[in-house]
């Protein structure tokens, strides 16, 4: 593998542990149905995990690139999970949104290794970009919470620049910002499909971060490097010229 001259990285499940986000649902569906006599916070839960997935999948794409904001998808999806359980108060459904986007990104938090190896990376005097899918609202909402942005030369979110992962093009937005060979940067990220095949499309070393010990398939993109933490980078940064 060549030097690493820049390091790209995707945000969730890589640098954000979303590992708990399914609690923010849960505490929604308790704290709604507290003051709602009528409503069953388990009939809620259950509701809002059946419609859920279907919702997404109609929504996704324009979600993920800008079309439509991280407020309206959440309150159509709380309507719909009230409608379900029988309620078709608007102004519930505008409390229960409010209520869950709070709580989803409080319940993110920084896995341990992030803020070491960031200023590890600081003192190689190597850049760092962010290169991550999803609604600008909410990406950027994680990151004012964590206090992330400051860390990064360059921070690229596909629903401000309505491309995505994998996508190559949206990596070489962050190429040009940055003016670098893109045979010395490497991207890492916890997705084959969106970070190892996309960072393999635009030339990058692709570095699958898999924290989780998962077993790759035989179909599955193959990264140039697998790691199960951001520690085991720290041998191949170089202080910068």
């Amino acid at each position: 593998m060549k030097p690493v001259r820049a390091l790209f990285f995707d945000l969730d499940d890589t640098l954000l542990d979303g590992s708990v986000r399914q609690e923010s649902i849960i505490r929604t569906c308790e704290m709604i149905a507290a003051n709602q006599p009528g409503l069953d916070s388990a009939r809620l839960i259950k509701a809002n995990a059946q419609i859920w997935p279907g919702y997404l999948r109609e929504v996704d794409e324009k979600w993920t690139l800008g079309a439509l904001d991280t407020a309206s998808v959440s309150l159509e999806a709380w309507r719909r999970t009230l409608g379900a359980c029988g309620c078709g108060d608007e102004s519930l459904a505008r409390r229960a949104s409010q209520i869950h986007l709070r709580l989803a990104l409080e319940a993110r938090r920084l896995f341990d290794d992030v803020l070491e190896f960031f200023a590890a990376a600081k003192r190689a005097r190597v850049p760092l970009a962010l290169i991550t899918n999803g609604p600008s609202d909410f990406q950027r909402g994680k990151l004012r919470l964590h206090g992330l942005e400051h860390w990064f030369e360059v921070v690229i979110i596909s629903g401000e620049v309505g491309i995505a992962k994998p996508n190559a093009s949206i990596f070489d937005l962050a190429l040009n910002k940055l003016v670098v060979e893109r045979e010395n940067v490497w991207h890492v990220g916890d997705s084959l499909t969106a970070d190892v095949a996309g960072a393999k499309a635009a030339g990058l070393t692709a570095v699958w971060i898999n924290r989780s010990g998962r077993v790759r398939s035989e179909s599955d993109p193959v990264p140039d490097l697998e790691i199960r933490s951001l520690s085991n980078l720290t041998s191949f940064l170089s202080v910068q010229s």
